[in-house]
């Protein structure tokens, strides 16, 4: 069967298919990587956010959430058209396929030239900087693993095209 791609908010998702994303995520970051913590944010929700996965013979392979950018933790502002990405999940059985990569292309293809930014585990910092995204403000500690802030500045979408695959 063939990779489909999709994306929506979670509003138009049906109830089985969201299961699944939710399920993913509880899976890796909960379960797998041992953080206690929860998932369910309440930002799945908000008006703007979007879900992006990536699916074959109905079986959610992995998935990528977008949101508005909001405040941080300090009170500063975020850029009024901002945008974050979180959430990057994939199957341990569908990992090294790409698949994370089509859909960080997608969501930044989504993000239409918006500045973006990400909080990443501190050893994919590489990974995320194929798309462009730099280190941009001291590593952090969350939920016991390093992090690093990363943004990527505003480009034309046809640069997003052009990331390399995996």
């Amino acid at each position: 069967m063939t990779v489909q791609f999709r994306i929506s908010s979670v509003a138009l998702i049906d109830p089985l298919r969201l299961y699944d994303l939710l399920r993913l995520r509880v899976d890796v970051f909960v379960v797998e990587q041992e953080c206690a913590y929860p998932e369910l944010d309440g930002r799945d929700v908000e008006p703007d956010a979007v879900m992006l996965w990536a699916e074959e013979d109905e079986q959610v392979l992995a998935t990528v959430r977008l949101l508005v950018d909001h405040a941080d933790d300090t009170g500063a502002a975020a850029a009024a058209d901002a945008l974050r990405i979180g959430r990057v999940a994939t199957t341990p059985a569908a990992r090294g396929r790409g698949l994370a990569a089509d859909l960080m292309r997608l969501a930044l293809d989504r993000a239409e030239g918006r500045l973006v930014r990400l909080d990443a585990q501190a050893h994919l910092e590489g990974w995320y900087a194929r798309f462009g995204f730099v280190v941009d403000g001291p590593g952090f500690r969350e939920d016991g693993i390093p992090h690093v802030p990363m943004s990527r500045a505003a480009t034309p979408p046809e640069a997003v095209s052009s990331a390399t695959h995996d």
